[in-house]
């Protein structure tokens, strides 16, 4: 993923905190009818040794799963808060008018060998994990155990699960880190203006808050 040296994001732990974050991906094959994409909610996982796989789970029906056989590469893109900046913003505009918009973002990408979860059980422990990351918290958290005997089970089978072995983590978070002090802080000060979820996140992280990438 193309980025400037000063938007580039390398640390393990900043990477794998914002995909823990993002927890949403769009799923990237190349297969031999084309390029395959699939939209999907994935869970890092991490081995003793450090090992990262990203987990997730598409329907039966979709295409996707049936190109795994021989782990192709794959891309996993987690895509974080982004936000148009104007140039009106900028000390540097008043100055010289020497200022054009841009897009502000943040994104991750995971890159490695897909494949299929072939064993049952490990499948519904999956799905076990992906309920309480999203249900943890709730006032009335939904649990598999809740549903009948057997349902989960059965509809399971409607669905296949897969796992990115984690070869390499990219990240961007494009700022504006090559501006000035001045402009950065004008564009900090118009991204909280607009009030935009995506504006005020960029916001704050173009700011040096430490604040997670989604809700």
């Amino acid at each position: 993923m193309y980025s400037r040296d000063a938007s580039r994001e390398e640390r393990p732990e900043v990477l794998k905190a914002a995909i823990r974050d993002l927890h949403f991906a769009s799923l990237v094959t190349a297969a031999d009818g084309g390029i395959l994409c699939t939209h999907l909610p994935m869970i890092l996982m991490e081995d003793e040794d450090g090992t990262l796989r990203l987990e997730g789970h598409v329907a039966r029906a979709n295409p996707h799963w049936r190109t795994l056989s021989a782990a192709p590469a794959s891309l996993a893109i987690f895509q974080g808060p982004h936000a148009y900046v104007s140039p009106s913003w900028y000390a540097t505009k008043a100055e010289t008018g020497k200022a054009v918009p841009t897009w502000t973002y943040v994104s991750v990408h995971a890159h490695g060998r897909l494949r299929v979860m072939e064993n049952t059980a490990r499948l519904l422990a999956h799905l076990e994990r992906l309920t309480r990351r999203n249900e943890d918290g709730r006032a009335d958290p939904w649990l598999i155990k809740d549903a009948p005997d057997g349902f989960v089970e059965a509809l399971s089978r409607g669905i296949v699960g897969v796992e990115l072995a984690v070869e390499r983590l990219d990240g961007v978070w494009k700022l504006n880190q090559h501006r000035s002090g001045d402009d950065r802080a004008g564009m900090v000060a118009g991204l909280r203006e607009e009030g935009k979820a995506g504006a005020t996140r960029i916001a704050e992280l173009a700011a040096g808050l430490d604040v997670p990438l989604a809700d």
